[in-house]
């Protein structure tokens, strides 16, 4: 395939600035990137109108649900959810059932990825057997699959003696932890934040200090152990200025992502018994939210990751405390991060493509997609002027649990390339 993809504006992650250009592609590859491009005999010619042309999206922490929950989602679904909102590549979480703790069962979803994804579908695998938190997971095995991030994430690996050998045995082979914090007893039944809300609905609450405590325990282990610590979906203030603290120390290396519902939303959209805002960790306060956007554009956060959770509707349909915790989040990411972010002017182009594209995958150790002559195609063409409306026909993936169902936002994915295929084109 020979495409040209004339006036477009390229975003980077080096540079606020937007390149005017014309982009041709040969064979999956990008052979030349300037203005007034000649046409190639035989060229699809698209014509960009100075949308937005910027790398592929990629996610590092999702749930496909594949194997033993595919009524909520499968690796075919969720890699078309990832396309449909610009994303080209993802990493699973291993809290499947049974759990991808055994280089059996990673085989067997990548196999699966491989006939069923049209996008790099990686998976992580579990610390501990049946994330059970007693008996190391069969490591070495997975790492041989290419697996470099272990977690025991919907659990907090609870005995820190087994995540200090784990830590101690795994990091010498360039693996990783990335570490859903939790102290369960503390944390209750998990449904929403201690505070206001919580006493407002009368729900026992779970307080922010269940998730602090955590982070701050892996953050030492893996200082100790010399281990690279990967903090995910973080939600609280005291949490992100805890990660911060560790960061400025600068012996340990310590990366975390933010969801973008944190970003988004707090405990007051849970109103009365919204369960489209269920989720762990929860919903947390408007000044917790904003201490989050700022640890983005400040940079203590290393990656933005939707943590996309589908569930069935019975199951969200059940009362607030009953229903599963999570929300989808592939679909809508991009466009709602625009919406509410780029558009209103409080980031730019540029933390969006270094935090949502290049740094998930320089934390899985892969090549960082770009808009630049000699590089692979794998880029998508946002239009920052159309509007997009979640409808459930318009969502791919299997499940519709979002806080964005049926709403309007601006901005819309229109073009995705990955290699010598359009994967989309609306």
């Amino acid at each position: 395939m020979t495409l040209l993809i004339q006036n477009a504006r390229i975003a980077n992650e080096n540079s606020p600035a937007l390149t005017h250009a014309d982009v041709l592609v040969t064979d999956g590859k990008i052979q030349q990137i300037g203005t007034a491009l000649s046409v190639p005999a035989a060229a699809r010619v698209i014509d960009a109108g100075g949308r937005i042309l910027m790398p592929g999206m990629f996610d590092a922490h999702v749930h496909f649900r594949e194997p033993g929950f595919e009524t909520k989602e499968t690796i075919a679904s969720g890699s078309a959810a990832a396309i449909n909102g610009g994303v080209t590549g993802v990493v699973m979480m291993p809290n499947t059932r049974p759990a991808l703790d055994s280089p059996t069962l990673v085989a067997s979803v990548l196999e699966s990825a491989r006939r069923h994804a049209r996008i790099p579908v990686l998976t992580s695998g579990c610390v501990t057997k049946g994330r059970q938190g007693k008996e190391l997971a069969a490591i070495d095995g997975m790492r041989a699959l290419g697996v470099k991030m272990l977690t025991d994430d919907g659990d907090t690996t609870a005995d820190p003696a087994v995540l200090f050998r784990a830590m101690q045995y795994a990091g010498e082979f360039g693996m990783f932890f990335a570490s859903h914090c939790e102290v369960a007893e503390l944390a209750g039944p998990r449904a929403l934040n201690e505070g206001v809300m919580s006493y407002r609905l009368g729900i026992k609450g779970s307080p922010a200090c269940a998730e602090e405590i955590i982070i701050d325990r892996d953050i030492r282990l893996a200082h100790a152990a010399g281990a690279h610590i990967h903090i995910q979906h973080v939600s609280s203030k005291l949490g992100m200025e805890t990660i911060r603290w560790w960061k400025n120390r600068g012996d340990v290396r310590v990366t975390a992502e933010v969801s973008p519902h944190h970003l988004l939303f707090n405990e007051e959209h849970i109103g009365d018994f919204d369960t489209h805002y269920k989720m762990n960790p929860p919903l947390r306060t408007k000044a917790d939210s904003a201490a989050l956007l700022q640890g983005l554009i400040d940079g203590v956060f290393d990656l933005i990751a939707t943590d996309h959770a589908p569930h069935t509707p019975f199951e969200k349909s059940q009362d607030f405390v009953s229903a599963p915790n999570g929300v989808t989040g592939l679909d809508t990411a991009l466009v709602s991060l625009y919406h509410h972010f780029v558009a209103t002017g409080i980031f730019g182009w540029d933390l969006l493509v270094k935090r949502y594209s290049a740094e998930p995958r320089r934390l899985m150790g892969l090549p960082v997609a770009s808009i630049a002559e000699g590089q692979a195609a794998d880029m998508i063409l946002f239009d920052p002027d159309a509007e997009t409306t979640f409808t459930a026909e318009f969502m791919q993936s299997k499940s519709r649990n979002t806080p964005f169902l049926d709403q309007t936002l601006r901005g819309s994915v229109e073009l995705v390339v990955l290699g010598d295929s359009i994967l989309l084109e609306r």
